[in-house]
């Protein structure tokens, strides 16, 4: 009893307390932050493939998808389709893991993600502040963020020449159906 009640044992105690403290204070933010991460991926699939593994290709299945807690349904074949917004792009979060069609997302493709099309179908996307323009594949669902159209891969942007900014305004274009 003396040890807690003496000057020095209280000095004493008062440092282990601290010590723990600090031990625990470690070891909550180490948890904290691995909940955060597993939180931020249990909404996407499992990786498949490394960064940088070669991806193969295969297509499958097209079904109705929740995008930000709004339900899409996928659109039939418009050969009208036309839209302009805001695009950005996605990349090596996601590269390995599955599209919403089946497909293994490669960051280094020609690539898309779009709430509604018909996957797979191919859009012509053109950044209206360079005028730069090219033929994508829609393979997966998005974008996640409100208020953007699509969501392209990090070749894609960098084609479109706004990966540096992450955002651009873009015209998106049906062209048809993709192989």
């Amino acid at each position: 009893m003396g040890f807690w009640c003496n000057r020095s044992g209280g000095i004493v105690r008062a440092a282990g307390i601290g010590a723990a403290c600090l031990a625990l204070a470690n070891c909550t933010t180490d948890y904290a932050t691995s909940r955060i991460d597993q939180n931020r991926t249990s909404a996407v699939s499992s990786r498949v493939l490394a960064t940088g593994e070669t991806v193969p290709k295969r297509a499958v299945s097209v079904r109705k998808h929740s995008v930000a807690t709004t339900a899409h349904e996928p659109t039939r074949i418009n050969a009208k389709y036309s839209a302009v917004g805001v695009a950005s792009w996605y990349g090596a979060d996601f590269h390995g893991r599955h599209t919403a069609n089946g497909e293994t997302f490669d960051m280094n493709s020609l690539s898309a993600a779009h709430p509604s099309l018909p996957l797979p179908c191919n859009v012509r996307v053109t950044n209206l502040l360079n005028h730069r323009s090219i033929v994508v594949r829609v393979n997966d669902r998005g974008p996640y963020v409100g208020g953007r159209v699509i969501d392209v891969s990090a070749k894609t942007a960098k084609v479109l020449g706004f990966y540096e900014d992450g955002l651009s305004k873009v015209k998106v274009e049906y062209v048809g159906r993709a192989q």
